[in-house]
């Protein structure tokens, strides 16, 4: 973190703590982001086709984040009796948290047509671009530095992109038109680069909070994130009368109406990890290594498609996945690189940092 309020919450916690928790968020995240798509995949595979409610789906399971904010209170409460605080958002983080919600709706829904439309394997592919967009927007939004690896990376991972965008007839579902295909190719780009806006933006808001980000803060923030995206998304489904049309697809569902409630139980509760561990991440380090943990799990997703649904796995998703990992590891190894000079500094680099008399 480059911003100085940032610098002074970060001595609020050790560094051991801030490791644990980091790791705690690290794996959420993955079980999120692993099994969100393929639970959103099963759902349109066999027999749903409701991509307003699929991306209501996303946030709908915001009232678990109560269970933890309710435990914290009550231990609170347990020490400071009557003037332990309810809510430690202030007016101004739950003005900016709204507008991430709204924003994070709207990306729940270029997410899921994508979702909707392409197979898990492609569809992962692209969103591992997102780290491109985010690195860019960190820059720009939070002063991020460049390095010759992470433009490396970042043009690998778009030259990724670019190779599935070339050759997609082959992918394509036999029972879905050219037109449907590329137009969920190019709302799932949307749903990663709105995304990688709105990694570097809750960075931003941390830093420019003017109240000490905590955990249980970040729980507060994702509760109201993840409040007003489902309210956005409710407004999807009322428009497309998605809830009318609910109890009749789950008669219809291919594997039980039981199950039809099941997979849309387990989307709401996978796709809480995904958020809870994205802002968890972004809290214990930056928006950039929340990318980047998102886009070094692209390889399991891939594997977990091909096994569960069976998915093609042509050359040219071999030569995007090549790209991908090669971008990861030149970020990588730059990241390394850096953290080094930083411990081991050389005179010359010394002789610049001495202040001038």
């Amino acid at each position: 973190m480059t911003n100085q309020t940032m610098e002074e919450m970060n001595t609020q916690m050790s560094s051991n703590t801030r490791r644990g928790l980091l790791v705690l968020n690290c794996v959420i995240l993955a079980i999120g982001n692993c099994a969100g798509p393929l639970v959103m995949r099963l759902y349109f595979v066999r027999g749903g086709k409701r991509i307003w409610f699929s991306s209501w789906l996303e946030t709908a399971g915001w009232p678990f984040i109560l269970i933890p904010l309710i435990i914290i209170y009550m231990r609170r409460r347990s020490k400071k009796g009557s003037n332990a605080e309810l809510f430690f958002m202030k007016p101004r983080l739950f003005g900016c948290s709204v507008v991430i919600g709204i924003l994070t709706g709207l990306d729940n829904y270029l997410y899921a047509y994508g979702v909707a439309k392409l197979p898990v394997s492609t569809s992962a592919l692209i969103i591992a671009s997102q780290l491109a967009f985010t690195a860019v927007f960190a820059y720009f939004l939070v002063k991020m530095k460049f390095t010759s690896y992470s433009v490396n990376a970042v043009f690998l991972l778009s030259i990724g992109a670019g190779v599935l965008a070339l050759h997609t007839s082959s992918d394509r579902p036999a029972n879905e038109s050219s037109q449907e295909y590329y137009l969920g190719f190019f709302m799932t780009i949307a749903a990663a680069v709105l995304y990688a806006f709105i990694l570097p933006f809750i960075e931003l808001i941390y830093m420019k909070a003017k109240q000490a980000i905590t955990y249980t803060l970040v729980l507060e923030m994702q509760m109201v994130v993840c409040f007003f995206a489902t309210i956005f998304c409710t407004v999807g489904m009322l428009v497309n009368n998605d809830f009318q049309a609910i109890p009749r697809e789950a008669k219809e569902y291919e594997l039980g109406e039981a199950k039809y409630y099941l997979v849309v139980v387990l989307s709401g509760m996978i796709w809480q990890c995904f958020f809870l561990g994205e802002l968890g991440v972004v809290f214990s380090a930056s928006s950039l290594v929340s990318g980047i943990v998102i886009a070094v799990l692209l390889p399991v997703t891939e594997i977990l498609a091909v096994i569960f649904f069976a998915e093609k796995f042509q050359a040219e998703k071999g030569v995007s996945l090549a790209l991908s990992l090669w971008g990861f590891v030149s970020y990588f190894y730059g990241e390394i690189q850096d953290n080094k000079r930083k411990k081991n500094p050389t005179p010359e680099t010394q002789l610049l940092q001495t202040p001038n008399p």
